[in-house]
């Protein structure tokens, strides 16, 4: 696979407590230049107060906006709070939500609550892609992020997504090999194709590799595609040009 093809699974990506409209902007020229030369990324992804920016200097590329909200990265608002943004930003007409469940609930049993919680925000923002983060290095143990996998599925998400990006641990392989096990399962019960986004600690070409082959190995090359498969990680993207 050449640094193009995986560049283009790339969500270019600022969560930071300093963003600022020129900083976003400085994204934004950075995925548009990038463009220009033939590395064309999946989508920028910002806090949802950059949202109508990043969607107005997007507007006539191939490039996807996405935003995080549903009080990103904790999810630990009133469940009323994280609808009103998901709904805000759905409204605004961005292509792409990404979303956290409330892993208190997932780690205490309350597996119900959790998925009405993903269930009501999906409910909000139909026309948009949905992505749920799990976060993976908080939920561990194999058979929590398999029902975390499940939960996010049945709440109606487009992609399930390892991490926030602000946990100690990211994406590992054992996380990816376990929700690529319950995307394959639903697939094969349902017919319906759930994406997959890896994200936290994606670094260089050889870590994204790693994890593209897992998703060959379980899911098949037909998962290959930004349609189904994204890396949130932009350090990433400078490793790939750098290669190129």
């Amino acid at each position: 696979m050449t640094a193009k093809e995986i560049f283009s699974f790339l969500d270019l990506t600022s969560l930071n407590a300093t963003d600022n409209f020129e900083t976003i902007l400085s994204l934004v020229e950075f995925a548009l230049e990038q463009e220009r030369r033939g590395f064309s990324a999946a989508a920028v992804c910002v806090y949802s107060s950059f949202g109508s920016c990043v969607q107005e200097k997007l507007a006539s590329t191939r490039i996807k906006t996405a935003v995080v909200a549903g009080a990103f990265p904790h999810g630990l608002s009133n469940v009323e709070t994280k609808i009103f943004e998901v709904k805000q930003m759905a409204d605004l007409g961005v292509d792409e939500i990404d979303i956290v469940v409330n892993r208190g609930l997932i780690l205490s049993g309350e597996f119900e609550k959790a998925e009405q919680e993903l269930h009501a925000m999906r409910q909000v923002c139909a026309k948009a892609g949905l992505k749920v983060i799990l976060e993976t290095g908080e939920l561990i143990e194999e058979d929590l992020i398999k029902k975390a996998t499940q939960i996010a599925i049945n709440s109606g998400a487009d992609f399930i997504k390892t991490s926030t990006g602000k946990s100690k641990i990211g994406a590992t392989p054992e996380a990816v090999q376990w929700m690529c096990e319950k995307i394959k399962e639903h697939y094969e019960q349902t017919s319906r194709k759930v994406g997959l986004k890896i994200s936290g600690g994606v670094r260089t070409e050889n870590d994204a590799i790693a994890y593209i082959k897992i998703v060959q190995e379980i899911l098949g090359d037909t998962w290959l595609t930004p349609d189904l498969f994204r890396i949130g990680a932009s350090s990433l993207a400078s490793d790939l040009i750098k290669k190129s």
